[in-house]
């Protein structure tokens, strides 16, 4: 049969009709349309439409004729690549897997595993994790702090020659099995107990699987410049890049001395270090009472600082180092810079400071009580606190300087459960509000660079962090005129603010600022698991 040429070219362009209008029908699953888009990376915003199909963003462009399953109307709202949290508690992430109070700040990715804590064995809980249904994305740092603790316990000493192998090996399998690197807690047990050498050896392993080295300082008070320079010996010689984490200056006595240690970070770029810092908007922290007892009444564990306490010498050298650390570290020389956090043993103190329990004692609140009271907190099993031990300025200084990104170090909570940090929170509506809009410390670019682009490339995460054509559809929208924190010292549990739309992995989490029951999170690893080889 032959087919006459007119009624060919018709049936050609009928079809090329039908094959176009047939795709705009149906091209995306969702489309953001007449938002303000900030890519990220510090370019200028632009007024345009986005079009995500399956996890993936495929269009930026006008797609006004274009259909789609979801339609977000993103006029007057900020679009910009999700949160990036470089400093994450996860460790109730089994029993909080939606993640609602990081997920409603606008996280998309968040990196466990800090401080030298996290996930051991490694590699089984990262194949178990694999199995939970996520509100966002997770990647783990391994912890030198755990690694140490398996091989050798809570011992004061170096490790013998085949221990510090068997961590190394530790290190290694970690690696393997998709860790972003290594994270240490100098200040903390038994981290506290080893030497730069035995960190360094580590952070060699890790180097060659082209991990980082993450670092809450072995001292961020008296000892603050000797903690940051240790950090950057390390850098150098494991030929590793740095972040210092949660970077702050502890107690009043170093207040101011951010100058010394940014310029410490400047030198040591200058020579090739590859040094950068991550930072909470806060000028208070939070962690264990523990912190302002000296490292070594805790060695061994609680059994032997129970011991220790009941010999008349050590409990007086004990009670003197910690009237120290009250005075010139975390406990900031007043009692009321010390509020209980959780406290299982005597909940009632949750909320109240160590000024708070001297009164309820009936005992004069010197800093003197306070020595006390922390010491029989730590002989009933410990609590967790907050310490108003920063001074703003600080605070100001660090967030300013352009290798500083911004990351919560808080922890998956339920909603109502103890005393919390404000910042597990308000980390990140709190920087857009407070910081960008309302002091203009630093601006909305900057601002977004420290949370999005700066560290997916910290972590090696190029599809990630960026608005871009062929990226995971990581985005959060928000309102620039409200966006803000509500969680306070004092009334913790409030959900931000203007955080109107977040997006995982191309699937809606938060939908006009409800928290959804969607799932899309991944379980990241980096290069080196073997999986991807």
């Amino acid at each position: 049969m032959t087919i006459h040429q007119p009624i060919l070219f018709r049936t050609i362009v009928a079809c090329l009709i039908w094959f176009q209008t047939g795709c705009n029908s149906t091209e995306y699953d969702v489309i953001i349309s007449g938002g303000t888009i900030y890519d990220g990376e510090g370019k200028e915003p632009i007024i345009s439409d986005i079009g995500i199909k399956g996890e993936f963003i495929t269009a930026i462009g006008d797609l006004n004729k274009n259909k789609s399953t979801i339609s977000i109307d993103a006029e007057g709202l900020v679009v910009c690549p999700g949160f990036i949290d470089l400093h994450t508690h996860l460790d109730p992430l089994i029993a909080l897997p939606g993640a609602e109070n990081h997920v409603r700040q606008g996280v998309t990715t968040a990196l466990g595993g800090p401080d030298g804590g996290g996930l051991w064995p490694f590699s089984l809980y990262m194949d178990s994790l694999e199995t939970l249904e996520l509100g966002y994305n997770v990647a783990y740092l391994v912890g030198h702090n755990k690694i140490r603790e398996d091989i050798m316990g809570l011992d004061n000493r170096p490790p013998s020659t085949q221990e510090l192998e068997l961590m190394k090996a530790h290190v290694s399998v970690a690696m393997e099995n998709g860790a972003f690197g290594l994270s240490t807690g100098l200040k903390y047990l038994p981290g506290t107990f080893s030497e730069v050498g035995e960190v360094i050896e580590l952070a060699k392993v890790a180097s060659r699987f082209n991990g980082i080295y993450t670092s809450h300082l072995r001292e961020e008070g008296l000892q603050l410049i000797a903690g940051v320079g240790e950090a950057i010996q390390i850098g150098y010689e494991a030929d590793i890049p740095v972040v210092l984490t949660h970077h702050k200056v502890v107690g009043q006595p170093m207040w101011g001395n951010s100058t010394k240690t940014l310029a410490m970070v400047d030198s040591a770029r200058n020579l090739g270090i590859d040094v950068m810092i991550d930072q909470y908007p806060y000028n208070a922290s939070y962690t264990g009472i523990s912190i302002l007892i000296p490292g070594w009444a805790l060695a061994g564990g609680q059994e032997q600082f129970e011991k220790r306490m009941s010999n008349g010498v050590e409990k007086s050298k004990i009670w003197n180092q910690t009237l120290f650390n009250i005075i010139n570290d975390r406990g900031g020389n007043d009692l009321k810079r010390v509020r209980f956090a959780k406290v299982d043993w005597k909940p009632e103190l949750e909320g109240k400071t160590l000024y708070d329990w001297a009164l309820m004692e009936e005992l004069e609140p010197t800093v003197e009580t306070g020595t006390d009271l922390v010491l029989r907190a730590q002989l009933n099993g410990g609590a967790s606190a907050i310490f108003y031990a920063m001074d703003d300025a600080d605070v100001n200084r660090i967030m300013s300087h352009p290798q500083t990104m911004i990351a919560s170090d808080g922890r998956l909570v339920k909603f109502g459960d103890a005393h919390p940090h404000p910042r597990w929170y308000g980390t990140f509506p709190r920087v857009l509000g407070r910081y960008v809009r309302e002091k203009k410390l630093i601006t909305l670019h900057e601002a977004l660079l420290k949370m999005t682009s700066m560290p997916a490339k910290r972590l090696g995460l190029k599809d990630r962090g960026v608005i871009k054509q062929g990226n995971y559809a990581d985005i959060t929208l928000f309102d620039p005129l409200t966006v803000i924190d509500n969680a306070t010292f004092e009334k913790p549990h409030q959900y931000p603010s203007g955080i109107e739309w977040v997006i995982v992995n191309g699937t809606v989490v938060i939908e006009n600022g409800e928290f959804s029951s969607n799932r899309p999170g991944k379980v990241l690893r980096s290069k080196s698991y073997q999986g991807y080889q």
